[in-house]
């Protein structure tokens, strides 16, 4: 038994619905590759190492949260952009992105699993509604000490947080969104939640987390961003008869 590409992207379009989203970059397939996929291999960023890691293998298709063609960026093939498409066209190897469509699952989203990695009972989302809402908000079983949360973030995700300690001294209520999503901070501010996570953090950031008395806890783009992929690529494992494989390739940003 096989499955084609055409039947992972009709089944991936079904489930994340990219055509709701107005993002920062093309969603589905940016690359074609071979007609038929025995082999996926998942990762956060389509990056030099995971494409190279890939034809490694004899993958058939490549499935990622961060992939090509951003918005404004340089639309020549040179450089970095050439050796990358190179690589995947020489092994005809498909490349499936998908960034927001993947934020915002509620099942297989980035944000609601980092909620079940770190053990956070979700409320409903921080921004927006329905199917492209972003972000998510919540409380802990128990108020805990913003000291110990950040411990907790730091060993779940393995990457020690960044904690801006603005807030009360125990932590029940708070925010969280994924990735490069520190602007969404005032989201937690007008919801009056003890606490905001995101990825990353920009110096604004401090300001608005120590002058509206939360935390804020800057916990890696990365380091809460793979979860999503690799529950999504568990699941067509399932759905499929092909062989998925999640890469983590170490970036501390």
């Amino acid at each position: 038994m096989t499955v084609t590409c055409k039947q992972l992207l009709d089944y991936l379009q079904k489930l994340l619905q990219p055509q709701l989203f107005q993002d920062y970059c093309p969603n589905g397939l940016q690359v074609e590759g071979a007609p038929v996929v025995r082999k996926l291999i998942a990762g956060v960023s389509a990056s030099q190492a995971l494409v190279d890691y890939a034809a490694s293998v004899n993958a058939q298709a490549v499935l990622v949260h961060h992939g090509y063609f951003w918005r404004n960026e340089e639309a020549v093939v040179v450089g970095m952009k050439k050796k990358r498409l190179q690589t995947l066209l020489q092994h005809d190897i498909n490349l499936l992105a998908y960034h927001l469509p993947l934020d915002a699952h509620p099942e297989f989203g980035n944000n609601i699993e980092l909620a079940r990695q770190l053990g956070f009972i979700v409320a409903g989302p921080l921004y927006g509604s329905g199917a492209t809402a972003l972000g998510q908000h919540g409380y802990l079983k128990e108020s805990t000490d913003a000291r110990y949360l950040a411990d907790h973030i730091s060993q779940c995700l393995n990457r020690r947080v960044l904690h801006i300690a603005s807030g009360p001294k125990h932590v029940r209520t708070l925010g969280w969104c994924t990735g490069g999503a520190q602007g969404y901070i005032n989201k937690a501010v007008e919801l009056g939640l003890d606490a905001y996570i995101s990825g990353e953090i920009s110096e604004a950031t401090v300001h608005v987390a120590k002058e509206n008395g939360l935390h804020y806890f800057a916990a890696g783009h990365h380091a809460t961003e793979r979860y999503g992929i690799q529950a999504l690529a568990n699941h067509l494992q399932q759905q499929f008869p092909l062989s998925c494989d999640f890469v983590d390739l170490d970036n501390p940003a």
